[in-house]
């Protein structure tokens, strides 16, 4: 459908202000600065029960991890649990930029909500960031009823970069044994380092992610390791199978220049007999899911939120 004026009114505000990054000379350090300076305090944020920053145990080697800890109430059963990864290319974003994906995920699925804060790259490329998120889901379930959390209720979710490793962490937990995940939230994931898809071509430029902005983050995560780029866990659609993994929903968009590739993880996911709901939002852009003056994000976030509740309820 065509990009209506309110959609396109918004990614001009979002392109005025988000570091160019692939088009300028610019490193991630001068990026990360920018994007500090925007006007995100302007926002308010949904109400939530409790928030409670702590810090956890990295990989064997490397450093704690910070996350932030969602409540959505502090009485009753023990609640689900999702671990959720941000966005921002491996390379930009924290904790804050996706405060409110956060607490309207806690909100929306009444399930306690881990944000991890991994490390970035290319001061840390891959595996640190997959590693780390990793870690978390497994320090998450470990921990989980210490949080007042079910671990037997136990999902990752995660957006663009983090919709990366939301996708990652089952390939690895499947590998390695655990741990046990319920189910996948996959937002706009990056599940591959090719960029010759429809969606790649139509939507180059000109809907706020442009495929030069994708190269450039692909090459601060991975630098010129091209075995990187073929690991399964940094690239998930260069996985051998997708058996063996929790069921997934997936949301893409329009505009986007990843939708195809996860739509085509979708498709993978279906065919390994992996339960996937693919829902590709008419009109949307890469990171409209949490803007709720658009009524496509309206629909994509509530439409999340009901498939993790499904899936957590199926469970108790």
């Amino acid at each position: 459908m065509p990009l209506d004026p309110h959609t396109r009114a918004i990614i001009d505000i979002l392109e005025s202000y988000f570091p160019r990054v692939g088009t300028e000379v610019l490193d991630a350090v001068e990026a990360r600065r920018i994007l500090s300076e925007a006007p995100l305090d302007a926002v308010t944020l949904p109400d939530i029960a409790e928030v409670e920053e702590r810090t956890i145990p990295g990989p064997e080697g490397a450093p704690d991890i910070p996350v932030r800890v969602y409540r959505p109430r502090l009485d009753g059963d023990p609640l689900p649990v999702i671990v959720f990864f941000h966005g921002g290319g491996w390379t930009l974003c924290d904790l804050d930029t996706h405060e409110i994906t956060c607490r309207q995920l806690a909100n929306g699925t009444d399930a306690i909500v881990i944000s991890v804060d991994y490390r970035l790259a290319p001061e840390h490329r891959f595996p640190a960031a997959a590693e780390d998120a990793f870690a978390a889901t497994t320090w998450a379930h470990a921990h989980a009823a210490e949080l007042g959390g079910d671990p037997t209720r136990l999902a990752v979710a995660g957006d663009s970069a983090g919709g990366n490793l939301a996708a990652a962490v089952p390939l690895m937990a499947r590998d390695r044994g655990g741990p046990p995940l319920l189910f996948q939230l996959l937002v706009y994931p990056a599940l591959e380092r090719s960029f010759d898809t429809a969606s790649y071509r139509d939507n180059a430029e000109g809907y706020f992610l442009t495929a030069l902005q994708m190269r450039w983050y692909w090459d601060q995560y991975l630098g010129d390791d091209d075995d990187a780029a073929a690991n399964p866990y940094a690239a998930p659609l260069r996985a051998a199978s997708l058996h063996g993994l929790p069921p997934a929903h997936i949301v893409t968009g329009e505009y986007d220049p990843l939708r195809d590739e996860g739509e085509e993880y979708g498709r993978r996911l279906v065919e390994a007999g992996v339960p996937a709901d693919i829902r590709r939002y008419d009109g949307m852009f890469h990171g409209f899911f949490s803007m709720d003056v658009l009524d496509g994000a309206r629909q994509a976030s509530a439409e999340a939120h009901a498939a993790l509740t499904k899936a957590f309820a199926a469970a108790q």
